[in-house]
C-alpha cells in the first residue's frame, strides 16, 4: 500500500523537472533568436562607437572624448528607428544643459542646492522645448557635469557638444553604410501578427464546435498579447522609413514598405476585431446560446484565409501569392457571411457575425484594397445598403 504514494510523488516530481528543463529550453531560444534579431545593431554600435572616438580624439584632437563614443551608441540604438530624431534630441539635450549649466554655476556656484537647481531648470527647460526623452535625461547629465566637474566659463565644457555631435553623425552614417533592411523586419512582425489571428480564429472555430470555453479564452489570450507586436510593428516601419531616406542601397525599398505602411492601421484593427469576436464567442459558449453552424464555418474559413493574406505579405514582388490572389480568398469567405446566418439568434452570434464580416474588410485593406471596395465586396445585409460617398 504505503508503494502508490511514493510512485505518485516520483511522477509529479518528474513531470515538474520536466516542465523546469522546458521552460529554461524555451527562455534559452528566445534569448538566442532575440540575440540573432540584434545582432546587426549591435554591431553597428560597436563600430560606431569605434569611429567616433577616432575621429574625435585622432581627427578634433580631444584628449579624452569619452561621449562621442557614447553619442554613437545612443544615436544608433539597438532599438528600430528614429536614429535621426535620437542625434539631434542628443545634441539639443546637451547643449542646453551645458548652456544652463554654466549659465547657473557661474552665477550661484557649485552646491547641493545649486545642483538641484540646475537640474530642475535644465530638464524643465528641455521639456518645454521637446517632449521626447532623450532631451530632458540628455540636458540633466550635461548641466551636472558642467556643474561638478568643470569651473565657471570653462572651454572644456563645450567639449561635450562638439563629442555629441561626432557621435550623432557617426551614428547616422553607420546606419547609412551598414542598414538594416527596412522591408524584411516589418514584413516579418507583420506576418507573425497575422499568424496570431490565423491561429486564434482557427481555435475559436474549434471552441465553437466543441463547445470549449478554455480553448476560446486561451486563444483570446493570446491575441490580447500581440499588442507589443502591433508597436514593434509601427516601429519598424517608421525606422524603415528613415533608412530608406538616409541609405542609398534601400532607395529602390520605398514602395514596398509604403505598401506595408498602409497594412498597419487595418492589420490593427484586425487584431481588435478579432478580440472582440473572441470575447463573444466566449460569452456564447458560456450562456449555451444557440450557434449557426454556418457561422462557425465562416470562422474557421476566415482562420484558413488569413494564412493565405501571411504569405502574400511574405513574398517577393512577383511572387504567390499575390495580392489579387489572397483578396480573392478573403472574398469567398465573404459571399458566405450573409444575413440568414444570424436570422433570429442571438445577441452574441450577431456580435460574431458582424466582427466576423469587419475583419474580412480590414484584411482585405491588408492586401491593398480601399475601404469601400472592400466593404461593396460584402453581401448586403438590408435590401437598400447605404453607399458612403467617394470624397
Amino acid at each position: 500500500m504505503p508503494v502508490y504514494p511514493q510512485r505518485s510523488m516520483a511522477f509529479e516530481s518528474s513531470l515538474t523537472v520536466d516542465a523546469v528543463r522546458a521552460s529554461s529550453t524555451q527562455r534559452l531560444r528566445g534569448g538566442w533568436q532575440r540575440l540573432r534579431k540584434s545582432a546587426l545593431p549591435i554591431l553597428q554600435c560597436a563600430v560606431g562607437a569605434a569611429i567616433a572616438w577616432f575621429i574625435a580624439h585622432r581627427v578634433v584632437g580631444h584628449s579624452a572624448p569619452y561621449f562621442a563614443p557614447m553619442a554613437a551608441v545612443i544615436s544608433i540604438g539597438v532599438a528600430f528607428g528614429a536614429r535621426i530624431r535620437r542625434s539631434v534630441e542628443l545634441v539639443a539635450g546637451v547643449s542646453v544643459g551645458i548652456g544652463i549649466g554654466d549659465l547657473f554655476i557661474s552665477h550661484v556656484g557649485t552646491g547641493p542646492w545649486q545642483i538641484a537647481l540646475v537640474v530642475a531648470v535644465a530638464m524643465g527647460a528641455a521639456i518645454f522645448l521637446d517632449g521626447g526623452a532623450v532631451i530632458p535625461m540628455q540636458a540633466a547629465s550635461s548641466a551636472v557635469l558642467v556643474a561638478t566637474l568643470y569651473p565657471p566659463h570653462s572651454s572644456g565644457a563645450y567639449l561635450r557638444v562638439t563629442d555629441s555631435l561626432i557621435g550623432g553623425l557617426v551614428g547616422v552614417a553607420v546606419v547609412a553604410i551598414f542598414p538594416l533592411h527596412p522591408v524584411r523586419r516589418a514584413r516579418q512582425q507583420a506576418a507573425d501578427i497575422l499568424a496570431v489571428i490565423g491561429r486564434t480564429l482557427t481555435a475559436c472555430a474549434d471552441g465553437l464546435h466543441e463547445q470549449d470555453a478554455e480553448k476560446i479564452h486561451e486563444a483570446l489570450e493570446s491575441v490580447r498579447a500581440t499588442q507589443p507586436q502591433i508597436d514593434a510593428l509601427r516601429n519598424a516601419v517608421a525606422g524603415g522609413r528613415e533608412i530608406s531616406r538616409i541609405s542609398p542601397l534601400y532607395w529602390n525599398a520605398r514602395p514596398r514598405l509604403d505598401l506595408i505602411r498602409s497594412a498597419v492601421d487595418p492589420l490593427d484593427n484586425a487584431v481588435r476585431n478579432t478580440r472582440v469576436l473572441l470575447r463573444r464567442a466566449l460569452s456564447l459558449v458560456r450562456d449555451d446560446e444557440i450557434l449557426d453552424p454556418g457561422i462557425v464555418e465562416e470562422v474557421e474559413e476566415l482562420g484558413q484565409a488569413v494564412e493565405v493574406v501571411r504569405r502574400y505579405l511574405l513574398a517577393d514582388p512577383g511572387g504567390q501569392p499575390d495580392a489579387a490572389e489572397a483578396t480573392r480568398v478573403l472574398r469567398r469567405v465573404a459571399k458566405g457571411a450573409t444575413i440568414d446566418l444570424v436570422s433570429d439568434a442571438g445577441l452574441s452570434a450577431h456580435v460574431v457575425f458582424a466582427q466576423l464580416r469587419s475583419i474580412l474588410v480590414d484584411l482585405m485593406q491588408v492586401c491593398g484594397v480601399k475601404r469601400l471596395s472592400a466593404l461593396a465586396l460584402l453581401p448586403p445585409t438590408v435590401e437598400h445598403p447605404y453607399v458612403e460617398p467617394a470624397d
